[in-house]
């Protein structure tokens, strides 16, 4: 299978170099940065798998039609992806990576919803520098379709593919996956505010108390709508439901020791990569949705509306706060 990877951030290049390494047809697409420091010094991955130099074709656009291509770009970003490509993917399986559960509605606006795989990955990476990237935990990778719980025989061959990397689960509901991991993805925000790893921002149990507060207020708005969570590999729901059951000072703490023990590299979400490349984040699709769910029922989800805007301020102006700031800012909006 004729493989294109677009977007060569943390999941992209580490998924584009396994499967090159795997053997597999397969290029990649990024930014002029990513092209120039790929083609000189090769796609550098380090972390748990060991440090692995990878020889990998790499292009600003696509420049052949793949039969799959995985969108590994934020979702922000996918309209643009895709219609700078569109000629060349119509026939394609688009495999989505983003998290939220937006990508899927985007996609299909421009291209037959039956193209679409959707798909949670549950490994982490961190994005270093152009051409550099960090795996820092393993982890599943979870395929399903958004529009229909059956998967075609494309589908198949993909998911034996993606084997080859990662072990990969087939899911009949990866929507209620998707807002589960939601959930997981909520806290990122946290550390982008501080402008730390989330090792260090976890370590302090204040912070964690915040974060069991994210998920209290989320898990209250989601509860009221006709949104069914779905355990995901490693992540039961039960880890969300338990700790807002007990007392939130018992919570942050065993939130805290988990959250600490992640990777043994500084491990940075998603939210805070990209304000560190001068992106904008992908929060909107995150706690955003929380809050855009709560507004359309007439709910309230004050605490994620208040991080919301303080991670737009963030990329706005470029400058971090401090842990009292976002202690003081975010009192009376906890328990």
């Amino acid at each position: 299978m004729k493989i294109a990877v677009i977007g060569a951030g943390a999941i992209g290049s580490l998924v584009a170099g396994y499967l090159k390494t795997a053997g597999e047809d397969i290029y990649l697409v990024g930014h002029s940065d990513a092209v120039k420091a790929v083609k000189e010094n090769g796609l550098k991955i380090s972390g748990v798998r060991g440090d692995l130099k990878v020889n990998i074709s790499i292009y600003e656009e696509l420049v052949s039609k793949p039969e799959l291509l995985i969108l590994a770009t934020k979702t922000q970003n996918i309209e643009e992806a895709l219609r700078k490509n569109l000629s060349l993917v119509k026939d394609s399986v688009i495999l989505t990576t983003q998290n939220g559960v937006q990508a899927e509605n985007i996609i299909s606006r421009l291209l037959p919803a039956k193209n679409i795989l959707s798909s949670i990955v549950m490994f982490g990476a961190t994005y270093l520098e152009p051409g550099k990237v960090v795996h820092n935990f393993e982890g599943s990778w979870v395929l399903g379709n958004t529009f229909s719980p059956a998967l075609n025989t494309s589908a198949v061959s993909v998911s034996m593919i993606l084997n080859k990397i990662f072990p990969t689960v087939i899911s009949e509901n990866i929507v209620g996956m998707k807002y589960l991991k939601m959930f997981v993805n909520a806290n990122n925000c946290l550390p982008a505010i501080l402008g730390i790893s989330m090792q260090e921002a976890f370590s302090d149990q204040q912070v964690s108390r915040i974060s069991i507060a994210i998920w209290k207020e989320a898990f209250a708005v989601i509860s009221k709508l006709d949104i069914k969570l779905v355990s995901l590999p490693g992540f039961p729901i039960e880890h969300i439901t338990k700790l807002i059951s007990i007392l939130p000072e018992e919570a942050a703490k065993i939130f805290s020791g988990a959250m600490t023990k992640l990777s043994k590299d500084p491990l940075y979400g998603s939210i805070l990569q990209s304000i560190k490349r001068g992106k904008t984040s992908e929060i909107d699709y995150i706690n955003g949705e929380f809050v855009s769910l709560a507004q359309k029922y007439g709910l309230k989800a004050e605490l994620n509306q208040r991080l919301v805007e303080m991670v737009h301020e963030v990329e706005k102006t470029g400058r971090f706060l401090s842990k009292d700031e976002l202690l003081y800012i975010t009192q009376g909006l906890i328990d």
